[in-house]
Formats: C-alpha cells, structure tokens, sequence
C-alpha cells in the first residue's frame, strides 16, 4: 500500500492538509508500506517534489509528436463543446488548436496568450474493472484530447498519477467511480511510456440522503469533525462495510478485522446512500 500527497495544484494544496490526511487515517485503522513519513524503494511520494520527473516525460512525449500547444479559453471551451457531459469530463475538446500553423501559433502568443499543453490521442480503450465488469470507452466519450499541462505551468492530474503508477511499481488502482473516464487516458499514456497497466477497481461514491456527493458543505461528515465528536472509527469502519454489503452482521470493526469479509463480488456498482440519521447511528454503535 502506497500512500501519495498530489498537491500540484497551488490552488488547493497546503501543507497542513497533508498531516490531516495522514492523522485521519491512520485514525481510521488505515496505514501504508510506504509514503512521505515512511519513505521507501519508490520516493519520493509527494507530486510537488517530483516537478522535473514530469517536465521529463513532457518531453519524451513532444519528442514522439504526441502533444502541440492549446490557446484555447475556458469560455472558448464552453462554448464550443459539441455534445452535453456526463460526470466530470467536461466538453469534449472540438481539436481547434491541433492544425493550428507556426504563424497562428506566433499570433496567439503575440496577443498574450499563453498555451496549455495537450495530449493528442484517439481510438476506442477496452478494460476489465473488478467492480464495473468489461469497460469500453472512446476517446470522445472521455473529452478527447486533454491538457497535460496547465497554461500557467501547472501539470494535469492525468500525467501525474499515470507518471506516479507508474515509476512507483502500481499494480492495483482502487478509485471512485466518478472517474472512471480518467482511466482510458492514463492507459494511453502509460502505453506511450512503456509503462505496464495497472488493474483497476472503481468503487462507488457515498451519497448523502439527497443523493449528492460528500464535499465541503458535509462538514459534519469529516473524520476529523467525527473524531471531536466521540464517534469511534471502528464504527464508522463498521457501519461502511455493512452499508455496501460486505458484513454478514451489523457492527463496528476495524479495517483489519473486516479483511476476512471482503470480496470484490460484494462490492457494490451503484451509490450507497447514508440515511438522514447518520449521525445518531454512529453515535449509538461507538
């Protein structure tokens, strides 16, 4: 198990999040072989100390011809996208900046604008999820060409995570379902890099009683925010794996006693919901 802090993202990385994240697992029950306070064979584990790794595979693939410049802006984007969404793949990319000309490119510069890198790719991706079952998708139905570098500097989490698998030996994925789109892109560039795929499994997502997705505003919800509040994590451990059918009883249990349980044919592929009751379930099973 390989814990990894991403936080390329100067807009939402801190360094205090990386030790919160650290203490709520390990509060959980969880813990890892390696990572950033354990270190290990594959380090380091944080993204912001692995920069000129990325700058490197950025060049190997403008070497293979697989990237060109996008001067694109998001209103552009927006307004040029072909077909509605699904998820959090956004538009898909309509190609504009592909054939654009050395003179184009020259203009678009001029005028200040300056490029995002993207990807360009193609074709139909096949895999076999241990959750989702045999997968199929286009490269349209996952946005088409994508950035793998932001037009400020900042690289992608495509490139990242796939570089990170794959310079770290990753040979089982365990993720949410909502991005499951992000998996044939990271399959193409593994491929381009030489890179052996790894297994994938995505999970679904924990839903409010609403049906909306935990975020911020589920503050109450935080580990940390259970934590302060005496509920026990073997009961929120507990409660998880009797919520997607992985407990023959209900119960707290740590993850380690709930290893005996598990099975991916138990796995739910739909949402699990929490009752509008979360709160008082907890706290009578701590």
């Amino acid at each position: 198990m390989v814990l990894r802090l991403e936080d390329i993202d100067p807009d939402r990385a801190r360094p205090t999040y990386a030790s919160t994240i650290m203490r709520d697992l390990s509060w959980l029950g969880l813990d890892w072989d390696e990572g950033p306070d354990l270190g290990g064979p594959s380090g380091p584990y944080t993204q912001s100390e692995r920069l000129d790794r990325y700058a490197e595979v950025m060049e190997i693939l403008s070497r293979q011809g697989r990237t060109y410049p996008c001067y694109c802006t998001r209103r552009e984007l927006k307004s040029m996208a072909s077909a509605p969404h699904a998820g959090d793949v956004g538009p898909i990319y309509p190609g504009t900046c592909l054939h654009l000309s050395a003179a184009q490119r020259a203009e678009r510069e001029a005028a200040g604008r300056a490029p995002a890198v993207r990807l360009h790719g193609g074709g139909t991706t096949s895999f076999y999820d241990l959750i989702q079952g045999a997968v199929r998708l286009g490269w349209e139905e996952c946005g088409g060409d994508f950035p793998l570098q932001r037009s400020d500097g900042v690289i992608s989490y495509q490139l990242a995570v796939a570089v990170d698998d794959l310079d770290q030996g990753i040979s089982l994925v365990v993720r949410g379902a909502d991005i499951l789109s992000s998996t044939p892109r990271q399959m193409v560039l593994f491929r381009l890099l030489g890179g052996t795929v790894p297994q994938y499994a995505h999970v679904p997502l924990v839903l409010d009683h609403h049906g909306e997705r935990l975020a911020k505003r589920h503050q109450s919800m935080e580990l940390r925010a259970l934590r302060e509040q005496g509920i026990s994590p073997r009961a929120v451990a507990g409660y998880l794996a009797d919520l997607a059918g992985l407990l023959p009883q209900a119960g707290p249990a740590t993850p380690a006693e709930l290893l005996p349980f598990f099975s991916w044919e138990r796995i739910p592929r739909h949402p699990v919901f929490l009752p509008p009751q979360i709160m008082t379930l907890l706290a009578d099973l701590s």
